[in-house]
């Protein structure tokens, strides 16, 4: 059951929240909706985050705004500068090439895991999204981006690890949102459609050295195409 941020507040109208909430603990709600408008560039990178503000826009206090910026700060979604204050984080290449590197450690290892030990349902739910996002290519775009992330949430399940699975839910919330400030890169989508198909057909075989080797593959290439459409966009600047 969800209520309106008035329950507390009255959110402003305009805001970039969703001033939806349910009876959580008010910091937590605040923590999700700031996570949520910078991971979907409502709020953009650089963008200050004034206590003040943020708080009159949520309907809360200053105080949980403070302890939701902090949970956000050790996320690396958030910066704090010696001039600005906390502002959103901006990504530099090698923050790119950082995140790429972690990413590949943890996906390869639970791509791993899923070729030894997924089960036939799990396989199933892989091969229908593989099925889906083919029958898609050069389509909706909308629908496949939401079709390979389900990809990732069949394949994340393998890891009952809850360290490597916190790691992992931190990464994609920047994954995302550097798939958001990249978005558009021509023929990208529908690479990483079939690159994906062949993960799934080593999964099928039980193949975990190829199943880890495509997944490697595909991760490189998509780090390749953002760190030039990164590049090209701050040459436009």
């Amino acid at each position: 059951m969800t209520t309106q941020a008035g329950r507390f507040g009255e959110t402003q109208p305009g805001s970039v929240f969703s001033g939806q909430h349910d009876r959580r603990k008010v910091t937590d709600w605040v923590y999700e909706e700031l996570k949520a408008a910078i991971v979907d560039l409502r709020l953009a990178p650089g963008h200050p985050l004034r206590e003040a503000t943020l708080a009159t826009q949520l309907g809360v206090s200053k105080t949980p705004v403070r302890e939701a910026i902090t949970r956000l700060e050790q996320e690396g979604l958030v910066e704090t500068t010696s001039f600005k204050g906390a502002v959103v984080t901006e990504y530099s290449r090698q923050d790119l090439i950082e995140i790429y590197e972690l990413r590949e450690l943890l996906e390869t290892a639970a791509v791993r895991i899923a070729a030894e030990s997924m089960d036939d349902e799990g396989r199933a739910r892989l091969e229908r999204i593989s099925d889906e996002s083919q029958k898609l290519k050069k389509g909706n775009a909308t629908r496949l981006a939401a079709l390979l992330s389900q990809f990732d949430d069949v394949l994340f399940e393998q890891v009952h690890n809850s360290r490597i699975r916190a790691l992992i839910e931190n990464l994609r919330a920047h994954l995302t949102r550097i798939g958001h400030l990249t978005e558009g890169i021509p023929g990208r989508i529908d690479a990483s459609v079939d690159q994906h198909e062949k993960i799934v057909e080593a999964i099928a075989a039980h193949d975990p050295l190829a199943a880890e080797k495509h997944l490697r593959d595909h991760i490189r290439s998509v780090r390749d195409d953002q760190l030039r459409a990164l590049g090209e966009a701050a040459e436009n600047e």
